[in-house]
């Protein structure tokens, strides 16, 4: 995938500044630096233990742990407007694959990476936990892409 040209001028405008929580997914702003190593196929890595958004029947509250790999294009997002993004589920009601699958594609969107995936492992409502996997396409030949090694737990296999 390739991005639409961009000078990378853009002011962050969360990096070191005090900034509340946005109030839904829509509201969040994520922001990007251009990638150190243009060219080179490497794997970025974010891990969320403690995801949370709300379930859009009861409004209780649902519970993941999400991994997010990507290789990056022109762009690495940063992290600090990642965290304001996820923690903007918390208020947001959606089943756990529109969750999951509205993290990834926001990402691809706004990064166009050279490869993404997202595993969403939710944690168990009425006894049975739902995963939900992602990616835009096999990842590139030669690029170490390690397990996700999401801690097991009673109920997934």
């Amino acid at each position: 995938m390739s991005a639409p040209h961009d000078d990378g001028s853009q002011t962050l405008t969360q990096l070191g500044r005090h900034v509340p929580a946005p109030s839904s997914p829509e509201e969040a702003v994520l922001e990007r630096v251009p990638a150190p190593h243009q060219g080179r196929n490497y794997v970025v890595r974010f891990t969320v233990p403690e995801f949370t958004s709300l379930c859009p029947v009861t409004g209780q509250p649902d519970f993941a742990h999400i991994v997010i790999d990507y290789i990056p294009g022109e762009w690495i997002v940063e992290s600090k407007s990642l965290k304001l993004y996820l923690t903007s589920f918390r208020n947001h009601g959606a089943f756990h694959e529109a969750c999951s699958v509205q993290i990834a594609t926001t990402l691809v969107e706004r990064l166009y990476p050279v490869w993404l995936r997202i595993g969403a492992y939710w944690y168990p409502r009425g006894g049975m936990p739902i995963d939900v996997f992602w990616q835009t396409a096999p990842a590139p030949e030669g690029v170490w892409v390690p397990p996700q090694d999401v801690p097991g737990y009673r109920g997934r296999g």
